[in-house]
């Protein structure tokens, strides 16, 4: 593989093995791709999925994936913490190695194009790919979730990019985009509180006026009984992971809560881990030559 563009798709079952397994066989017998990681979360009820390749065969499996999602995924029938608004709930498209933003563009509006036409779903595009700078922002886009969709969808300003003007209760819509790399980060609190959460997690956020490149949301992980800050780092070089890993201790101390843990999901650039030894270790004039995997891949 030359040209590599990186796929991660996000669908809403993360609680059913069976199901999670026979989507992920879709992507496994998909020539020209390669799995790189897919992670289930039960509390979260969704699963995330990474794997790369050209672009044509990248588009090939992600809508050989579409078709087992639409077919195994009942919306109607979903609940779970993370925000969602349809089974196949959003696609970004990154560009990796010799292929450019403009392309991975291109990739997400026709993708777009044949989810919207081969199953009337509603798409919108968002982050690079997105038509107006108001659907830039994939939280905006899924406001009001699912269940608030069936009248959202009905606004002018709300019409999707591809595919009907209505909502399709077993399959809901779908945001398909084109970005950088990012880093999906979570902070484990010592509390069942998700208001502690919500809160550390409205300050965090850069909507909230907190860090510029952070997403954030108290997130309730059931089956352990504890609260949880759950963050998406668009841009892991300027707004590093240590540093919003300390504001959320930081905001954590005002309600004498302590951080217990945190957690990457998914995969994340080498040097998103590097920037935070760093910072830790206080180490100085480090450079990414000094790292011996780096130097024997060259």
């Amino acid at each position: 593989m030359n040209r590599i563009v990186e796929c991660i798709p996000n669908f809403s079952e993360g609680r059913d093995k069976a199901k999670v397994e026979k989507i992920m066989d879709s992507i496994r017998s998909s020539e020209g791709v390669k799995l790189l990681d897919y992670s289930s979360d039960k509390d979260h009820n969704r699963t995330v999925v990474t794997f790369i390749g050209e672009i044509d065969c990248v588009e090939k499996a992600i809508l050989k994936m579409a078709e087992v999602v639409y077919s195994t995924i009942d919306m109607a029938q979903h609940k779970g913490e993370h925000p969602r608004m349809g089974a196949l709930d959003v696609v970004p498209f990154v560009p990796i190695s010799k292929v450019t933003m403009e392309e991975c563009i291109t990739l997400a509006n026709r993708v777009g194009k044949a989810i919207g036409e081969t199953y009337h779903v509603p798409v919108y595009l968002y982050e690079d790919a997105a038509t107006s700078a108001s659907r830039q922002n994939l939280a905006v886009v899924r406001k009001g979730e699912y269940e608030g969709f069936f009248e959202k969808i009905n606004q002018a300003d709300w019409k999707p990019d591809y595919g009907p003007q209505s909502m399709n209760a077993k399959t809901g819509c779908v945001a398909i985009g084109a970005r950088v790399p990012l880093v999906a980060f979570n902070v484990n609190l010592g509390t069942s509180d998700v208001e502690i959460a919500n809160k550390i997690a409205k300050n965090v956020r850069h909507i909230g006026g907190g860090l510029r490149f952070v997403k954030a949301m108290g997130v309730m992980l059931e089956e352990r009984n504890q609260a949880q800050v759950s963050m998406n780092l668009v841009n892991y070089e300027k707004t590093a992971v240590y540093r919003a890993f300390e504001m959320v201790k930081m905001e954590a101390k005002r309600y004498g809560v302590p951080v217990v843990g945190s957690e990457v999901i998914g995969l994340l650039p080498m040097k998103a881990l590097i920037d935070t030894a760093e910072y830790y270790l206080q180490i100085e004039n480090f450079s990414m030559d000094q790292i011996l995997e780096k130097r024997i891949w060259e």
